[in-house]
């Protein structure tokens, strides 16, 4: 059943085209609430263009906690930029134009698949069979880190529970690239190996504004030879059965605790750059890859800064590593400007050509790959589902 929130007594004749017949209209958010405890079987709320969009954005980031398969599409009378990005950190999947049924009938129709493929993964006992999507490059300064970062931050912010882990244990920057003082560390899953479980798991991560958890590197880069592989496979598969999906940011290395990630990855995303070293490099790693037996299937090269002026063209890249290239990111000033404000692209930019791209690499090289929705690029419904063209 949809629950409708608007203040306006006949809102649910106005948006029946749209909505349908199973609609209960309330007028508060506290009544919302109180109708979601009573009826845990609401798939969706539809805010109206009068809420306050405070309120609007207080209740989907409450309720995206307990359901997160629970959709919230907010309806405004005029759509801009800052609305969309608070909307959609709280937890909001779409903002539609209030009168644009349309927009409205096809943002009701791809919440319900995200929710059927989120409800999913609970299975019946509670727990998830997430899927492990492990980001490497086999040289340092190709943005990797960026990558993992706006890749987790897209999926959380698309209703996906997603777990991001910071894999570089001496020099890793997941932590400050998101504006995050952890007060735990992976070192800290040491102490629990042999009986990590879900309670112990959740006290070491740290969320981000954007519903995303985040199990960062050891401030001392000491503490790296302190963390086993053994507890690094531990912490993936707890992670797993309680993450629809576990995001690994690596060291440009092949250190033992990232062929522990290998093993457990469903999908494997290798960046590259335009420049000749990058390249070298990653073509080893492919090799090595290959050498231990990692299925090809599961790899996704992504070229990043792919519309550089420096020589090489995307064609010569992928001649030189014998593979398609999966995603193409573009150049941007916008990306290194972000990192040095502790902010991700894909919220703080969301329209920018940069964020387009890493939202068609979640959807088609992540979402699609294991059998869930992508975004539908409805008539102006800002959405973090729209398909790639």
């Amino acid at each position: 059943m949809t629950i409708l929130w608007d203040l306006d007594p006949n809102a649910v004749e106005t948006y029946r085209f749209a909505l349908g017949n199973d609609v209960q209209q309330l007028d508060a958010g506290a009544r919302v609430s109180r109708a979601l405890e009573e009826r845990p079987d609401h798939t969706l709320v539809v805010i109206g263009p009068d809420v306050p969009l405070d309120a609007a954005c207080e209740l989907a980031e409450r309720e995206r906690v307990d359901r997160p398969e629970l959709g919230v599409i907010l309806l405004r009378h005029r759509l801009d930029v800052t609305a969309l990005g608070q909307a959609l950190r709280s937890g909001v999947r779409e903002v539609v134009q209030g009168d644009d049924q349309p927009a409205l009938a096809d943002a009701v129709r791809r919440s319900m698949q995200l929710t059927v493929q989120l409800a999913g993964h609970h299975g019946v006992h509670g727990g998830r069979d997430g899927k492990v999507v492990t980001v490497f490059s086999a040289k340092g300064g190709v943005g990797k880190t960026t990558v993992s970062t706006n890749v987790a931050v897209a999926l959380a912010s698309e209703g996906a529970k997603t777990l991001l882990v910071d894999l570089d244990l001496m020099f890793g920057d997941v932590a400050i690239s998101l504006q995050l003082v952890p007060q735990s560390t992976i070192r800290d899953v040491v102490s629990m190996s042999g009986h990590l479980d879900e309670q112990g798991l959740a006290s070491v991560v740290s969320t981000h504004s954007s519903g995303l958890d985040v199990l960062a590197a050891p401030a001392d880069p000491a503490d790296a030879d302190r963390v086993p592989s053994h507890v690094v496979i531990e912490l993936l598969r707890v992670a797993r059965s309680q993450y629809d999906f576990v995001v690994v940011d690596t060291p440009p290395s092949f250190t033992e605790h990232v062929l522990a990630a290998f093993d457990l990855s469903d999908v494997t995303l290798l960046i590259a750059t335009l420049d000749v070293p990058a390249v070298k490099n990653l073509r080893i790693a492919i090799n090595t890859l290959d050498t231990l037996g990692a299925p090809s299937e599961a790899r996704c090269i992504v070229l990043n800064r792919s519309d550089a002026k420096v020589g090489l063209k995307p064609g010569d890249v992928e001649t030189a590593l014998k593979q398609s290239i999966s995603a193409n990111i573009p150049n941007s000033l916008s990306v290194p400007a972000s990192v040095n404000r502790g902010v991700a692209i894909v919220l703080d930019e969301p329209r920018s050509p940069v964020s387009i791209a890493i939202r068609e690499l979640v959807d088609v090289e992540i979402r699609q790959r294991f059998g869930g929705p992508v975004r539908n690029g409805a008539k102006r419904s800002f959405s973090l589902l729209r398909s790639k063209k």
